[in-house]
């Protein structure tokens, strides 16, 4: 029994050292961007809360007020736009191909999950160039950079392994009972695969959320500017103050951070379900 208290007690401590490690760097930006800017690069002591102010904040969106360098509030318009596109149609259509191929027999079915599997390794850095001279009529507006990240291989991947693991035998019952599989999977497997879906949703959220090399590509207007585009432009440009410059990235961060509190329960469900850790 003792030997077990205090293996629960170090793993608790450990866990607690290795959460404070990570959380880290998000204090630091946030006590960062409270701070004036001369006191904002001080190592360790970057840490001790004094002379705390909300003034880098209302420096970030005074900096952002003409047309020239664009407006913040359009900068996060244009962000929660995009990001909303490709979540909510993400979540539609790659949940209906993963369902297709986890419970709908069909000619050719393995041979195109074997080529969504093998998209699945391949790095968007690798299609950026062909991608790119394909929508290039289509530059500086938001459709560009929604639709051609809507449908996803791992986020079918994900739903495909999760609906492989759901029981057959409700399915079944609902067939008996005349359903078609437009209503099985709305009826009997969407209820059932909350976890799945909010682990997708917030994959999502966090991979477009913070896309930077597409926007580079193909958004020049700062009108749709995005805001991992305008913190870059936004960093180098003069005064070179780093007490925005946290304040800019923690207006970045904070809807990050409240999508995965928001689902974290079912992100933990799903996790332990599929087996994905790692």
């Amino acid at each position: 029994m003792v030997r077990r208290r205090a293996a629960k007690t170090a793993d608790y401590v450990a866990m607690t050292l290795g959460g404070l490690l990570f959380a880290a760097p998000i204090l630091y930006m946030i006590i960062g961007s409270l701070k004036p800017d001369g006191e904002v690069l001080g190592g360790l002591g970057g840490f001790v809360p004094r002379n705390l102010s909300l003034g880098n904040y209302t420096d970030v969106f005074r900096r952002f007020d003409s047309d020239a360098t664009g407006h913040l509030t359009g900068f996060f318009a244009t962000s929660l736009i995009v990001t909303t596109i490709v979540v909510v149609g993400g979540l539609i259509i790659n949940s209906m191909a993963g369902y297709a191929f986890a419970r709908m027999r069909w000619r050719g079915r393995d041979l195109t999950y074997a080529a969504v599997l093998a998209l699945v390794v391949l790095p968007f850095e690798a299609i950026a160039v062909p991608l790119f001279y394909m929508l290039n009529d289509y530059r500086d507006t938001i459709g560009v950079q929604a639709v051609p990240f809507v449908a996803n291989a791992f986020s079918i991947y994900l739903f495909t392994t999760f609906f492989r693991g759901l029981p057959k035998e409700i399915e079944e019952a609902a067939r008996i009972d005349g359903a078609g599989p437009w209503r099985c999977y709305l009826r009997v497997v969407v209820p059932m695969s909350k976890p799945a879906f909010a682990t997708v949703a917030i994959l999502t959220f966090l991979t477009q959320w913070s896309s930077f090399l597409w926007p580079v590509l193909m958004v020049s207007d700062p009108s749709v500017r995005p805001l991992p585009l305008a913190i870059s432009v936004f960093q180098g440009q003069p005064p070179f103050q780093w007490g925005d410059i946290m304040a800019f990235g923690v207006l970045m961060v904070a809807p990050v951070l409240v999508v995965f509190l928001a689902f974290q329960r079912w992100f933990v469900r799903s996790v332990a379900a599929t087996g994905i850790k790692g």
